[in-house]
């Protein structure tokens, strides 16, 4: 019993010790702590903030495309796709080329680059490739679509099955 006593008493005496000798260390390290998770905080706000302007701009694109305000529509379907929402963006892009509200293919072609440069995820970017070489077939630039499909193939894209389907149709 005596020896638990001592054993309480040396620890909690270690402790005190540890804390006199460290305390600026301890209060600066509690400090960049409480600063990290504050501005981890303020900057999932800021994103969700951010990422809801982007769907009320797309709601709102759609809106004026449905009631035939297509310059409207296509100001903010391009906003959009230079706001660089990793969704948005390409969902943007995907309407201007379905609806054809762009005639000029070299904007489109430029749009399709703005999104290969910041979306990361490989899935992501093997799509947006695949969708610009379909629209360079589209607009007759047929071996420059083929040559981006071909190069999917050889990165072994996750679309290989259907690009090769493809390529055998053609």
């Amino acid at each position: 019993m005596e020896q638990s006593t001592e054993n309480k008493i040396e620890v909690k005496n270690r402790l005190i010790y540890f804390y006199k000798y460290n305390k600026i260390k301890i209060y600066i390290f509690l400090f960049f702590l409480i600063l990290i998770l504050i501005s981890f905080t303020f900057m999932t706000r800021y994103n969700d903030k951010k990422n809801n302007l982007v769907a009320e701009k797309y709601i709102k694109a759609g809106i004026y495309l449905e009631n035939n305000k297509k310059n409207n529509a296509k100001s903010l379907y391009e906003e959009i796709i230079f706001s660089k929402n990793k969704f948005y963006s390409i969902l943007a892009l995907n309407t201007i080329i379905e609806k054809n509200l762009i005639i000029d293919k070299k904007k489109v072609i430029k749009y399709f680059d703005v999104l290969e440069k910041y979306i990361a995820a490989k899935d992501q970017k093997d799509l947006i490739t695949f969708k610009k070489a379909l629209y360079l077939i589209k607009i007759s630039e047929v071996q420059n679509g083929k040559n981006l499909l071909n190069k999917l193939v050889d990165q072994n894209s996750t679309l290989k099955p259907i690009i090769k389907e493809l390529l055998q149709n053609n």
